[in-house]
């Protein structure tokens, strides 16, 4: 079967298409052939070996989320059935539960081998059924930004109707986020870098927008549209240059879901803004196999749309990570399998 992979030595330049033997279902275990993946922020990081040990050996096929149909199953499989379309679930060992060491070390994409394959050969208990009424591509972004957003808003933050939440960005976990806070019935306010990006935000449900390259203090603006009282939950993507300004726009004892860290991964911001308001700060790292499903669920129910932006052919995973590193996409980055 035909993989890219990354080969001999670290580095996107060690990024390969490669040919593997197609793997067989054992005991317990299905086999997929891969329909569609999606990109993610961390799909940067491992190619450089950006986690250290836990990113993994080489050769190592990247990419976390994907979706395919199950071809083949082993004996004893009960959870799905050959023809069902599923997404391998991220943290494969993760079913339920509090998050320990093991559970939170066996993902894909790194260290275990990700979905930029033909084939893939996975446990039963690490697949999940998707709703039918998702294309190919817009499945395949379920596993890492659906369920992080899910995780942050609905199992995490508990956010309730009413309650005001900040989402920073157009990316694929907040779109998802601001989805999620609105099926909550929160008020929503979303930043974003352009005006276009923010028209489109609206469109989508924003109750309030700032633009924060004409708007750099975006947090005064932002506590002015809560009446100055400071946000419930904020879904914090940026990191490091944008933490400084979430700590001035929540409230005391409010959420700041900690998710990203696109502008910088250091933590340079006074930390009696935490502790003297009583400020929650919750680290969201995508979640586990019960949350995906009652995610599932809730994506059904409601028919949410999940924006895609661009879709490569599978020979262009260079061309899509490096539009991923260009910042310039709103919503979720695909590749056709």
């Amino acid at each position: 079967m035909r993989v890219y992979q990354i080969q001999d030595d670290w580095g996107m330049a060690n990024l390969k298409i490669a040919e593997r033997p197609q793997p067989q279902p054992q005991a317990g275990q299905v086999l997929l052939r891969m329909r569609a993946s999606s990109l993610n922020y961390r799909d940067l990081v491992v190619p450089e070996r950006g986690y250290g040990s836990f990113t993994g050996t080489l050769p190592l096929i990247p990419l976390s989320d994907g979706v395919g149909e199950v071809v083949e199953v082993g004996s004893g499989v009960t959870r799905v059935a050959v023809g069902d379309r599923v997404c391998p679930t991220f943290f494969q060992g993760w079913i339920a539960g509090d998050p320990d060491l093991a559970r939170m070390t066996g993902s894909l994409g790194g260290p275990i081998d990700g979905t930029m394959a033909e084939f893939m050969c996975l446990s039963e208990q690490g697949v999940v059924k998707v709703p039918d009424y998702l294309s190919d591509s817009e499945a395949a972004t379920l596993p890492c930004a659906a369920l992080t957003a899910w995780s942050a808003v609905a199992t995490l933050g508990a956010v309730k109707p009413g309650e005001r939440v900040l989402v920073q960005g157009s990316g694929g976990v907040a779109l998802f986020a601001l989805a999620f806070a609105k099926l909550a019935g929160a008020q929503v306010t979303v930043i974003s870098s352009s005006d276009e990006k923010i028209e489109r935000l609206k469109a989508l449900g924003a109750d309030a927008t700032i633009n924060y390259r004409t708007t750099p203090e975006w947090s005064k603006p932002a506590r002015e549209i809560t009446g100055g009282r400071g946000f419930d939950h904020i879904v914090e993507l940026g990191g490091e240059k944008t933490l400084p300004q979430s700590l001035r726009c929540i409230r005391p004892g409010g959420t700041l879901s900690m998710i990203g860290v696109l502008s910088g991964a250091s933590l340079s911001t006074p930390l009696g803004l935490i502790i003297t308001r009583q400020v929650r700060l919750q680290g969201v790292t995508v979640g586990h196999r019960d949350g995906f499903e009652a995610m599932l669920r809730a994506l059904e129910q409601h028919r949410v749309p999940i924006i895609v932006d661009r879709v490569f052919e599978f020979e262009a995973l260079p061309d899509a990570l490096a539009y991923l590193r260009s910042g310039a996409q709103f919503g979720k980055i695909c590749i056709r399998h």
